[in-house]
């Protein structure tokens, strides 16, 4: 098998990308700026025996973005048969701060890019093969990382959460548009990775806001990743990995506090 991940250069990107290639897959690793990065990655993709290349777009713009599966498969010498769409913007607006910039910058990224990445995907992938029960298997999958804001609305990073609420809205009913042949399934994490402007003590407050009181780790998300995987019967599904965030239901109503 050989994966695209968006974003794999860093962070949770990079650990699903050297999750990947632990298990025998070739990757190919986007990056936007993080060239050192991705580089990085790469060469530790390497060490498992597998095949490893980087690819440069940046998201925000179409006429890369729209290059970038072609640019991939040729980098890897192989068909992809394993689509990651990780790469995100998250930057705060409200309904009152939002611009047009804000907009285009989240609906771009984290919406317009994954959209025609996948269109572009599905082109190369061939189309689904019996198995031994006479029955289509998909010989594809698109795994769209979303966040468990779409399970739990808040008015809070409004154009981040419309973007990936239309990511959500896509997974769906790009699973029905592309079944038999491509599985699309989707990763809601909630906090993983504490943020890059985001303190210690943050971080684990909120972590410790969820009704589990823990938050969710890379290496859970690389299972989740793995099982999606492995379920052939599993498609336009959403796995939210967020301590239970998304059901947080001790508000002043419920706890009797005005």
């Amino acid at each position: 098998m050989a994966a695209l991940i968006t974003g794999g250069a860093k962070r949770l990107g990079r650990a699903m990308a050297l999750h990947l290639a632990s298990k025998g897959h070739d990757v190919v690793i986007h990056y936007s700026s993080s060239v050192d990065d991705a580089e990085k990655t790469a060469e530790l993709a390497r060490t498992f025996g597998v095949r490893a290349a980087i690819v440069h777009a940046n998201l925000l713009d179409q006429e890369a973005t729209s290059t970038l599966v072609d640019r991939a498969v040729g980098a890897i010498e192989a068909p992809l048969d394993v689509l990651i769409n990780n790469a995100s913007t998250f930057e705060y607006d409200t309904l009152e701060t939002a611009t047009l910039e804000s907009w285009d910058k989240h609906i771009n990224s984290n919406l317009r890019a994954p959209v025609f990445l996948t269109q572009a995907f599905a082109k190369q992938v061939p189309r689904a093969a019996m198995d031994e029960h006479d029955e289509p298997l998909a010989s594809a999958c698109v795994i769209n990382m979303v966040d468990m804001r779409v399970r739990k609305l808040t008015p809070e990073f409004a154009t981040y959460t419309l973007a990936k609420a239309g990511l959500w809205t896509f997974t769906q009913t790009a699973a029905q548009f592309l079944a038999p042949h491509v599985r699309v399934n989707a990763i809601g994490p909630g906090p993983t990775m504490q943020g890059t402007r985001q303190t210690v003590e943050h971080f684990a407050k909120q972590r410790a806001a969820t009704i589990l009181e823990r938050g969710s780790n890379p290496d859970e998300i690389c299972k989740a990743l793995d099982f999606i995987l492995e379920i052939d019967g599993m498609t336009g599904q959403l796995i939210c990995l967020d301590g239970g965030q998304h059901l947080a239901w001790k508000t002043p109503d419920v706890l009797g506090v005005e």
